[in-house]
């Protein structure tokens, strides 16, 4: 009789303290981006205070850090990483699995992420996060937290898959920075395309050439509204990055696998540095740093030795602040009249050959994709660096010859504007494509002109590719040029929600991707933007009717 009773005692002492657990449906599962293959099994898995981890790995520990601070944030439980097995989550390495590649195995006993990089491990964590099921009690007074029982097998289509922030036009600042890219780590973004050097502003510190933050960084007023408004703001705006909060920020990217790579604009978008240096110009005028945002034609003597000097003076800097293999050196929209009216530019461009100013600016260009590969590095610029004209919409641009001379091949192409069979094209002859269409990816758009469903359904592989070239598509970013975003709010509403759009479109394959799926997973991240108070523009789906009444009207 003793031996029932402390039976019975037993397994109701058990029973008791035993977390209570529950099978989901698939309704229930959304994850951003649509990971390529998911099975949902029975039960689930608790989240517990004193929960130990697994991680023995130096490639695993940046990711095991990740979730402990992400369980004690959401739940305040602590849990301890250690190096000993039989923890109840798991990170474990499979060296049969690609780079950023991941798999998650949840059963009621025990978590695993199984990678065979940093960023495989660091992946499977987001997925994990937004798992996690939060349960109340129905007397509210106690909360469960738990992950379905799930086997999920997960890789990137694209390697690039990046978010410009454009703060040449508008300073933004560090805090906001970072929780940009916080948003991207978790929507599984690994690019910072950092804009910080155009004519509205120069915004990183250069040792060597201390006037271009102390004159170029600040401007006495800004345009407002939109182009040729004829307003201003009638306030001065400016600020810089010093080199010791780039390293800060590159340094918390790099935690969340994120490649922060800087965009240093030559020979045109130049104004800056020319109103800090008037040697740096071809007009030889002083300027101040613009008020007016736009195409502004004064552009680096790139015929001058100094100038050129100068520009591998700040690339050797930006080789120190910034571990990435890829430095972008934009080369859009220069406008050639200036060069076209400078009798020592014609002289060198007679004596040297060259032909047309679109050949001046391709040589100029080789020269610096050279230099930046004898550096370790490689060259990225905008679709302008093929010395195709693809502004003769543009009354100052509609004559310009366009270049005989041949770009470099180690190039990266930045594809932003023109007929897309110019990237068929370059994709053909070897060149490494990002594709960024404007009227597909651009941010600073309205929501009527890039809707949401629209951003979706870009893919950056364009219709009648040959398969043989797919790999030349390394991926595409989404750029938010901030002319008339002046706050870190107006960002967040022309940002948010098309970033997760983008993020699906760089991470899932097109058979997995589904619209009506992606905006119930949206539903949840929605929640979690509301919870950090990130404004974001809410009313997409009012937009829909009339975008498909739109393409009916088009397809007839």
């Amino acid at each position: 009789m003793r031996v029932i009773l402390f039976t019975l005692i037993a397994l109701f002492t058990l029973s008791s303290c035993t977390e209570k657990t529950r099978s989901f449906t698939a309704s229930e599962i959304a994850i951003l981006p649509k990971p390529s293959s998911l099975e949902l099994n029975e039960g689930s898995f608790a989240i517990k205070d004193g929960q130990q981890i697994f991680a023995n790995l130096e490639e695993q520990k940046s990711a095991a850090a990740d979730l402990q601070a992400y369980i004690t944030d959401t739940s305040g439980f602590k849990t301890s990483v250690v190096e000993n097995y039989g923890a109840s989550i798991s990170f474990e390495k499979n060296e049969d699995l690609a780079p950023e590649s991941y798999k998650l195995i949840v059963s009621p006993k025990k978590t695993s992420i199984l990678a065979n990089d940093a960023a495989g491990y660091f992946y499977g964590v987001q997925t994990l996060k937004q798992l996690i099921s939060i349960e109340t009690s129905e007397d509210s007074q106690n909360k469960t937290y738990l992950v379905p029982s799930v086997n999920i097998t997960d890789s990137p289509r694209f390697k690039w898959r990046a978010y410009m922030l454009d703060e040449s036009r508008y300073f933004h600042g560090e805090e906001f920075v970072k929780q940009m890219l916080d948003q991207m780590a978790l929507l599984k973004m690994n690019t910072f395309h950092w804009h910080l050097i155009d004519d509205a502003g120069w915004r990183i510190e250069i040792k060597k050439y201390p006037l271009l933050t102390e004159v170029g960084a600040f401007r006495a007023d800004s345009e407002i509204e939109t182009w040729n408004s004829g307003k201003t703001s009638g306030e001065p705006h400016g600020g810089f990055y010093t080199q010791e909060q780039i390293k800060d920020i590159v340094a918390y990217a790099a935690d969340r696998n994120i490649t922060i790579v800087p965009e240093f604009e030559m020979p045109g978008h130049s104004s800056a540095a020319i109103a800090a240096y008037t040697w740096l110009g071809t007009a030889g005028e002083a300027i101040e740093v613009p008020v007016k945002f736009g195409r502004l034609y004064d552009n680096y003597d790139v015929t001058k030795p100094e100038v050129v000097t100068f520009i591998k003076d700040v690339l050797d800097e930006l080789f120190v602040l910034f571990p990435s293999e890829v430095i972008h050196i934009g080369g859009d929209e220069v406008g050639y009249e200036v060069w076209e009216k400078s009798a020592s530019v014609q002289k060198y461009m007679r004596e040297h050959h060259i032909k047309s100013p679109a050949d001046l600016q391709i040589n100029f260009t080789n020269k610096i994709s050279k230099y930046i590969e004898d550096n370790g590095r490689r060259m990225m610029g905008w679709n302008e660096i093929l010395g195709k004209n693809i502004h003769a919409d543009f009354e100052e641009k509609k004559d310009d010859q366009e270049a005989e001379t041949e770009l470099a091949k180690n190039a990266i192409v930045h594809f932003w504007k023109g007929d897309l069979e110019l990237l068929t094209e370059a994709a053909k002859n070897g060149y490494a494509i990002v594709n960024s269409l404007h009227n597909r990816t651009y941010l600073d758009y309205s929501y009527e002109s890039i809707p949401l469903e629209k951003a979706y359904n870009f893919d950056p592989i364009p219709e009648g590719l040959d398969a043989q070239y797919h790999n030349n598509i390394y991926g595409t970013g989404c750029q938010m040029w901030s002319e008339w975003t002046p706050t870190n709010a107006d960002v967040e509403r022309q940002t948010f929600p098309r970033i997760a759009a983008y993020a699906e479109v760089g991470w899932t394959e097109l058979e997995n991707k589904d619209y009506d799926s992606f905006k119930i997973a949206l539903k949840k991240m929605q929640k979690h933007w509301d919870d950090l108070g990130i404004n974001y523009f809410k009313d997409y789906a009012g937009l829909e009717p009339e975008l498909k009444a739109r393409q009916e009207t088009e397809s007839n």
